[in-house]
């Protein structure tokens, strides 16, 4: 009988690299902070340590976050999404999530875009 995990590492649709995006996100404020690649051992270590593991396309390396920088991410949840090729990983961050020192990876480059209201106008 195969348990949760490995029924997660099966149904997960890796690229032809061998990679899956993971979405990182704060779980009490819903804020995402970042997104990280993860191979099947990433992402088995991932769902059985409690810690974010990413494999490293640059470095060809897995890298554990916050094992360097102190900045760590202890597991939440995580959840494959419709078509299992991404995994959202809900955390609690300890510190800077971005290398760059801030908060998210995605509060230093603001790119405008029109914004839709839901009553139709703008």
């Amino acid at each position: 009988m195969s348990t949760p995990v490995e029924e997660a590492l099966e149904r997960a649709a890796f690229n032809a690299d061998g990679l899956l995006p993971a979405v990182i996100q704060q779980f009490d404020t819903r804020e995402v902070l970042m997104l990280g690649w993860m191979d099947r051992e990433a992402m088995r270590r991932t769902l059985t340590e409690g810690r974010v593991t990413f494999w490293s396309r640059s470095r060809q390396e897995y890298w554990r976050k916050g094992d360097t920088s102190g900045h760590v991410q202890f597991v939440k949840s995580a959840a494959l999404d419709c078509d299992a090729d991404t995994l959202l990983v809900e955390v609690d961050q300890i510190g800077a999530a971005c290398h760059t020192g801030t908060r998210t990876c995605f509060d230093g480059d603001p790119v405008e875009a029109i914004a839709i209201d839901v009553q139709g106008g703008r």
